[in-house]
């Protein structure tokens, strides 16, 4: 006991700074997830009074036999699938492009370009992108009679709903994830790079074998942000879809705000925590996964 004082007596200016932090995390990350988890096991009529009355595992019953809730996990699932590969995909080839010597003019402005829509509010930003998608006066159906191509849907169907947010949610963050490869490329080893150069190896193996290593971290932290940024998509549907058109862009976090908003309490945390676990379980995957890959 004296040994584990002493250290943390030793290293007592950063447990000083780190303080304010860890309790505003528990304050306002930790607790109210609790709180949460919690209103998931009682009735929703009482969820919110002093002493609400606990129903167990019933509203997970509920939830799990909505087949509405099943389609939405489903829906969501396979969306945050397509966004993770498109934004982290994107990313990387930005970055290496603008680590590389083929933009050696512009290529500030060139990065800021990019990296601009990430601090672009989000409502503004996708309210732009609902006129831009406008079947009767939008831009990119203007542009497409112009060339004499068919109309694009865009949020007016459910076969290109779907493609429509997660092109506008691309370009809104797409610069956060460029930014950290950037990061992690600036600090790489080049002189491996010469070596292996010296060695024979051609373009694709030193990508491979010398750099995709060297940026795995930026690689997994990036993933992992990612999936918990699209497991979680809301505001993009609220700005332009509402959900719809048929469910197509109902997302769990959407519908679970709806039966919040209906008084479905239980139900709705329940969702919530559904949601939790699966962000906790994937993000955990991604790291275990890193980890055995860096040490093979």
């Amino acid at each position: 006991m004296s040994a584990a004082l002493g250290e943390i007596w030793r290293n007592r200016i950063f447990y000083l700074f780190a303080l304010p932090f860890a309790v505003l995390t528990i304050l306002f990350g930790v607790w109210p997830i609790v709180l949460s988890i919690e209103v998931s096991f009682t009735a929703s009529a009482t969820a919110l009074k002093p002493s609400p009355t606990w129903v167990g595992w019933a509203n997970y019953a509920t939830v799990l036999a909505d087949p509405l809730f099943v389609a939405s996990l489903g829906r969501t699932l396979v969306y945050t699938v397509l966004s993770v590969v498109a934004n982290v995909g994107v990313a990387l080839g930005l970055a290496v492009l603008f680590d590389s010597t083929l933009l050696k003019r512009g290529n500030l402005f060139f990065r800021l370009a990019v990296f601009l829509p990430v601090v672009t509010p989000d409502v503004a930003g996708y309210v732009v992108w609902r006129w831009l998608y406008d079947r009767s006066f939008g831009a990119f159906n203007a542009a497409l009679a112009g060339l004499g191509l068919p109309a694009f849907t865009g949020l007016s169907s459910p076969d290109t709903a779907t493609l429509s947010l997660l092109l506008a949610e691309l370009w809104h963050h797409t610069g956060f994830y460029m930014i950290i490869f950037l990061a992690n490329l600036a600090i790489r080893d080049r002189a491996l790079e010469e070596a292996a150069v010296i060695d024979g190896a051609d373009a694709w193996q030193r990508w491979r074998w010398v750099i995709l290593p060297q940026i795995r971290p930026a690689l997994i932290i990036n993933t992992v942000y990612a999936l918990i940024q699209f497991l979680k998509t809301f505001t993009v549907v609220v700005v332009m879809t509402k959900g719809g058109p048929n469910d197509a862009t109902n997302f769990v976090s959407y519908y679970a705000w709806q039966l919040f908003d209906q008084g479905r309490y239980g139900e709705a945390t329940a969702m919530a925590t559904v949601l939790f676990g699966l962000v906790v379980v994937l993000s955990l995957g991604v790291f275990v996964f890193g980890d055995r890959e860096a040490a093979r």
